[in-house]
């Protein structure tokens, strides 16, 4: 008889976290590429053809006081603001294709110029609008949009200086921190839309006056101490360490909030996006 040598046959893992980790993480960027783009598509059509129309006070139906008749500066920059915005929410998740870094580097760089520069005058504007034209809700959402503000600016000028000096992987995540911060009011209003269609309509705030518990609460954890740079955090230490139940645990969360958020931008769409635009 002779002896075969048949070579062991390796053993594949019933899940391998690291991978897990990576669909989350695909899932998430997925659907809130979509849910943003279709914000942008809704801010350029409202905006710009009431603009184009001359029909300022319909800034109005979204922005409290979004324009005000005779004040010319003001009105500019909220008109800048919202512009600039829509630029935000188009191109930061192609900043994050990595297929599209890879093959067009110098767009990437381009881009990444233009987003942290419109970050940063974004934020400002904010903050402007905020505190000079009123509007609905309390102090605490006040200050808590304020606390993001100060947050959007320090991130982009640390993306900014960690690129200049050749540090990507710190530039890599200074810049997914960004990304975060700079869509706290995106987030604000998927989180906000969520809540009202599993609760059949508004549940723990007044619509008339836009105060309550509910949106102190989601204020905070969107603006002031968001859940969206935590989870991120999350993700980052899952991605170094890779122990198995904390990466796995991270990808539940992921894939949890990735199921809220597409709930949430289905609703903002149907409810609050595509009505708007008749």
């Amino acid at each position: 008889m002779t002896e075969t040598n048949v070579p062991p046959v390796e053993k594949v893992p019933a899940f391998h976290a690291p991978r897990i980790l990576n669909l989350a993480a695909s899932a998430w960027l997925t659907t809130a590429s979509v849910g943003q783009w279709v914000f942008g598509f809704y801010i350029i059509s409202f905006y710009g053809k009431s603009t184009a129309a001359g029909e300022f006070e319909k800034w109005n139906r979204v922005l409290p006081h979004g324009y005000v008749e005779g004040d010319w500066k003001g009105n500019l920059i909220v008109g800048l603001h919202v512009l600039l915005a829509a630029v935000i929410v188009i191109g930061g998740p192609l900043q994050l294709i990595p297929a599209l870094r890879a093959q067009f580097p110098r767009f990437h760089r381009l881009l990444g110029r233009i987003y942290v520069t419109i970050a940063i005058l974004v934020a400002s504007a904010g903050l402007f609008m905020i505190w000079t034209r009123g509007g609905i809700g309390d102090s605490t959402q006040r200050i808590s949009i304020s606390i993001q503000a100060i947050y959007i600016i320090s991130f982009a000028v640390l993306a900014i200086r960690c690129a200049r000096s050749r540090q990507l992987e710190k530039h890599r995540r200074w810049a997914l921190r960004l990304y975060m911060v700079v869509n706290g009011v995106w987030f604000f209003r998927v989180g906000l839309m969520f809540w009202i269609l599993v609760n059949g309509g508004p549940a723990g705030f007044d619509r008339e006056t836009f105060t309550g518990p509910f949106l102190t609460t989601l204020s905070i954890l969107t603006y002031a101490i968001p859940l969206s740079l935590i989870i991120l955090e999350m993700y980052f230490f899952a991605q170094k360490n890779q122990g198995k139940v904390f990466t796995i645990a991270t990808s539940a969360l992921i894939l949890i909030f990735t199921v809220i958020m597409g709930i949430g931008i289905f609703g903002a769409t149907m409810g609050m996006w595509l009505p708007r635009l008749k």
